[in-house]
Formats: structure tokens, sequence, C-alpha cells
């Protein structure tokens, strides 16, 4: 594997496990070509200027990217299972397959069951140059499994377990059973403003600026590229 190929999935990857420390980079170098290297592959990606208007990405920063994203995935396109196997290797001690899945779903916003270039390159330009609030939508839409508009305690209970399942027992030594449940209690303790028992994106995204950490957490990547 390349070290740009290898370098795009642990941007991925860090940027993912610091959000997620709110409850839950790819560093390129410089040199590129003229223009995007787009061999045969099965999918094609949309054209430099047209992503370069899309995402907060120069033209030279897509060129790169795409060659570590080619690299990668020649085909193109990533599939759930190659995501779950990329996500296994960077978390050996714990299962990361729930938590990619919920990933992969995030980036897929298309529900076709791979993710493009495009796909990665959009979501990847809101993580680490979107605004405070472009961020705070994206993670929410992570948790808001069911794609209903709000996080309820199961959808939140089923992202905590999956985080604790990939960070495996040797971060969590003395991990109770319940910890997952008074992780989620806390969460909604402190997002829950109306205690209708769900959380909005409205109250999401208010209480998460209120807090200094998670503030931090988010601006930890903005000049990662």
């Amino acid at each position: 594997m390349s070290g740009c190929a290898k370098r795009c999935k642990q941007g991925l990857i860090k940027f993912a496990v610091t959000v997620h420390k709110l409850l839950t980079g790819t560093l390129v170098n410089d040199k590129a070509d003229d223009d995007l290297e787009i061999t045969m592959v099965c999918h094609r990606p949309e054209g430099l200027d047209q992503l370069e208007a899309l995402t907060n990405f120069s033209k030279k920063e897509l060129q790169v990217l795409y060659r570590g994203f080619k690299n990668e995935c020649p085909s193109g396109v990533v599939n759930e299972e190659t995501f779950k196997q990329i996500y296994a290797q960077f978390f050996p001690h714990g299962d990361a397959s729930t938590y990619a899945h919920y990933l992969f779903n995030a980036f897929d916003t298309a529900h076709s069951g791979s993710i493009k270039f495009e796909d990665f390159v959009t979501a990847l330009s809101i993580l680490l140059r979107g605004s405070i609030t472009e961020k705070l939508q994206w993670t929410f839409n992570l948790y808001d499994i069911n794609r209903d508009g709000y996080i309820n305690k199961e959808e939140m209970t089923d992202i905590v377990r999956a985080i604790y399942d990939m960070m495996g027992k040797y971060t969590y030594p003395v991990l109770k059973n319940d910890a997952p449940k008074q992780h989620v209690e806390a969460f909604f303790q402190k997002m829950d403003k109306n205690r209708d028992g769900v959380v909005t994106l409205d109250e999401f995204i208010y209480s998460c600026q209120e807090d200094e950490n998670i503030m931090r957490s988010l601006q930890l990547f903005e000049n990662v590229i």
C-alpha cells in the first residue's frame, strides 16, 4: 500500500476517533500532476473543477487525495466489507465492524452500498474544513441511525456500544456492563433540553457549542491538509 493511501485511511480514522470523544487527515504531500490520473476503473469521479466548487479543497489537494483513494481502491469505489477491513486494521484489540457500518452509512449518502471518491472527499471536506455547524450536522446524521431527524436512546446506546467494542478491552480494562447505559444517560442529560426523550438537531448543536472540549475536538483537524 502506498504511503499516501495509508495516510488517507489514517486521517479518516483519526478524525472519527477524535470527534467521537464528544461522547466520539489526511496528511498529504504536495506532489501532484496537472490533472487527475484516471485510469480504467469501474467508476470515474466528477471533474476536478466541479469537485473544487463543491468542496473546500484546492485542485492540487484533490489530485493527491484521489491518487491515494485510487491506490487503495482501484475500482473507484469502496464497498462496506472493504471499509470494515480498513477499520479493523486500526483497532486490532476490538471489534470495529458495527461502528464501521454506521460510519459507512454516513458516507454513503446515496445509499448505493458503496462509497465513491465524490462521497469520500465531500465528507472529508466537511469534517476537516467545514464550519462548526456543518461538522455537528454531519455527526448528528451519523448518530441518527434511522434518519428520522431525532437521536433516541436506543440509537445512542447502539453507537456507544459500537465505540466501546471498537476500542476493545485493553482500552477499557475495568469497563462495567452498564457503562454504555451510563454514558447514554449522561448524553441525554446534557443534550435533551426539553426532556422529551429524544435529541433534535437544534438541541445537539446548541449543547455541543456550549461544551469547550467538544469545540476543541472539532477544531483539531482544521489545518491537517
